[in-house]
């Protein structure tokens, strides 16, 4: 039977402190105890996924600066992590420079998809964590995807800055990858002590309809402890509501994809 090739989902936000490297980390270990094969591709020059996921970043040989950079096969760059079938692609900070580098290089903005063509057919699942701007980083990220997913906090001003990524992914659609969508907006740092957390979920819900999970992330302590002890929250404390929460938006993901 022939390869399918991944499902490749940019996780993408211009506003930082969103959840978005959370949700990287614990989707794809949620997705990888389900039984899928996850590579995670760690886009951000702060490199919290690739720390978050127990690499050190000190003694990292090959990251995705030499992917993008230099042209290093994205296999040489590949990290196991301690959840069996989840994998990564680890950040370190050099990758801040590749911003200013990748503007003179020949198809700068098909650097990722050009680097992942070669092993789309070894995983179920990539999930690139872009960082948190529109540059060419993100970009580049939004080239190789199929998918987009946007973490949306529940807090004041959570659907600032959404339009102008939506307006990014449009442009990215037209002129670089025509195949790009919106997969789905994630709830997280719901707290439910707050109207204001209800407020933002009901308003999200109006503005994005059936696109939004039905699972909402909680904001919780466990959840921000985790990264600390370089662990997803399922292998940090599997009983937490924050574990809860990504076990299920992970089910939720794979109904979504036709995986049950």
């Amino acid at each position: 039977m022939a390869e399918v090739d991944a499902t490749i989902v940019a996780i993408a936000n211009q506003k930082g402190g969103v959840g978005k490297s959370t949700t990287a980390i614990n989707l794809g270990a949620g997705l990888a105890l389900q039984g899928d094969k996850v590579l995670i591709v760690d886009l951000d020059p702060q490199g919290n996924t690739s720390s978050g996921l127990g690499i050190d970043r000190s003694t990292i040989e090959l990251s995705t600066y030499e992917v993008l950079i230099d042209e290093v096969q994205i296999d040489d760059a590949i990290e196991p992590t301690s959840v069996g079938d989840l994998h990564v692609v680890p950040a370190t900070i050099e990758l801040a420079g590749a911003e200013i580098e990748l503007v003179s290089i020949f198809s700068r903005e098909m650097r990722l998809a050009a680097a992942l063509k070669p092993i789309t057919d070894e995983y179920d699942f990539v999930l690139i964590d872009c960082p948190p701007s529109l540059g060419l980083l993100t970009v580049n990220g939004l080239a190789a995807a199929n998918e987009v997913a946007i973490p949306i906090q529940c807090e004041y001003y959570a659907l600032e800055g959404v339009s102008q990524l939506m307006r990014n992914v449009q442009l990215v659609k037209q002129s670089l990858n025509p195949q790009l969508e919106v997969e789905g907006v994630i709830l997280t740092m719901f707290d439910g002590r707050t109207t204001l957390s209800a407020d933002v979920v009901e308003q999200v819900r109006e503005h994005f309809g059936e696109t939004t999970y039905k699972t909402v992330i909680p904001r919780t302590v466990r959840l921000s402890e985790a990264p600390s002890y370089g662990e997803p929250i399922e292998a940090y404390d599997p009983m937490s509501r924050g574990a809860i929460a990504y076990r299920e938006l992970a089910r939720e993901f794979r109904r979504r994809h036709g995986r049950t």
